[in-house]
């Protein structure tokens, strides 16, 4: 096969090859590159409230708040985390030249968190419900913190290791 007038050889197709690979394992490294600081504060805060929010959206009678107030509080932070996403993300989007991505991520690790976490908040909720003991608001915020704290970790770690 001829381009350009150069007879391409086995071993110069290879090389291509190699040379493709190195520039699509240069953008996943570039797109897996950590969040902000101040996004990776914000998403462990958000995800810190949210069990706490959903048991006063949740509780029998009104708890610490009306429960009008903690549907205007679960809006109003939801609307808040939204702009500060796409803020961050249009931010990565400019410096980099690449869109944040998931993909890049092991499923290992997303797959239980995806999972796991919606389980972990709404589950808390009820449980508070039930008993209406908030320990168990305050376990699931505490936890989901840890969780938003260590996914960041092995974030910044799965970049390094690719970088």
């Amino acid at each position: 096969m001829e381009t350009n007038g150069v007879r391409l050889t086995p071993e110069g197709a290879r090389a291509a090859l190699a040379d493709t690979e190195h520039v699509r394992a240069s953008a996943a490294a570039v797109s897996a590159t950590p969040w902000p600081t101040w996004f990776f504060v914000t998403l462990t805060l958000y995800i810190a409230a949210l069990p706490i929010v959903y048991g006063g959206m949740t509780a029998d009678s009104d708890w610490l708040l009306p429960r009008p107030a903690w549907m205007g509080i679960m809006l109003a932070t939801t609307a808040v985390y939204g702009a500060l996403f796409a803020v961050a993300a249009r931010a990565w989007r400019d410096k980099t030249g690449v869109a944040l991505r998931f993909d890049v991520l092991p499923k290992r690790a997303t797959v239980p968190l995806a999972v796991g976490l919606p389980v972990l908040l709404v589950g808390a909720a009820f449980a508070f419900r039930a008993t209406g003991r908030p320990v168990w608001l305050i376990a699931a915020s505490l936890i989901s913190a840890a969780a938003s704290v260590g996914f960041h970790l092995a974030f910044v770690r799965l970049h390094r290791k690719t970088a």
